[in-house]
């Protein structure tokens, strides 16, 4: 199958062909990696995202030293999802819970337009483990909605990538708990990605509040700038340099001193 043949609409073509194919591996882009295992995604991990080990140690559910012990014991293996929940580390709906979170959310940065070009390592596996796998056409559904619903909210996608300004909220005006952590996490340099690094949140799940605190009017929107028309773009007697009319120059100095 190529990619003209692909259903109309898929977000990655090279996608719909593994899917179709069941084929086990890693595909690659440029802004994150989907794991493939008989067609499905397994797992998938995005430098524009928190990993599963943040998300699972910063709610307090496991520690950094227990994540690290199933890591170095079962990391060989591509087993550890399964030794933290045998060892008693952490219980299963949890891990599962957190891991599809981390799936979405990964796969929704690797999908995201001008993620650059697709490259799949047949074979390649995740040393997390197989869990609970995902059809890519849920992940690709997903993502789909994901894009319609930040645009749903507040339509200004330099939110994503500014970093976030606070604003003071009106007086009456209503601040969750969840919002306010945000809020004060917010320095006027973080991104929203830094945000959720530091608040150990989803990414997608932070751009959605910094685009809900924006349109309440508790975030800055920052403004696209009109780009500067070059030279080429302009008459001709607006960028030729005109002589200086001295006559005109001394006549209003003149008339300057005399009224003085």
């Amino acid at each position: 199958m190529t990619a003209a043949t692909a259903p109309t609409g898929a977000l990655s073509p090279l996608l719909t062909r593994l899917a179709e194919e069941r084929a086990t591996g890693a595909l690659l882009r440029d802004r994150g990696t989907l794991f493939l295992e008989d067609g499905r995604i397994v797992h998938a991990e995005s430098p524009a995202t928190p990993g599963l080990d943040v998300l699972l140690t910063a709610g307090g559910g496991l520690t950094r030293e227990r994540w690290r012990e199933a890591v170095d014991r079962a990391g060989a293996r591509r087993e550890v999802a399964r030794f933290l929940v045998d060892s008693g580390g952490l219980a299963g709906g949890e891990l599962e819970i957190c891991h599809l979170a981390a799936i979405f959310d990964a796969a929704f940065f690797a999908l995201s337009p001008g993620s650059g070009p697709s490259r799949f390592r047949r074979g390649a596996t995740h040393w997390i483990g197989s869990l609970r796998p995902v059809p890519a056409e849920a992940v690709e559904r997903e993502t789909v909605r994901r894009r319609e619903l930040l645009d749903a909210v507040w339509p200004y996608p330099l939110l994503d990538t500014a970093p976030v300004v606070p604003r003071e909220a009106a007086p009456g005006q209503t601040v969750t708990l969840r919002q306010r952590a945000l809020l004060h996490a917010a320095d006027g340099v973080r991104t929203p990605a830094a945000l959720a690094w530091a608040l150990g949140r989803p990414a997608f799940h932070t751009l959605l509040d910094v685009r809900r605190l924006a349109a309440a009017g508790l975030v800055e929107t920052p403004v696209e700038q009109a780009p500067r028309p070059s030279p080429a773009d302009l008459p001709a007697w607006m960028t030729q340099a005109q002589p200086p009319d001295v006559a005109l120059l001394r006549r209003l100095r003149d008339a300057l001193e005399a009224s003085l």
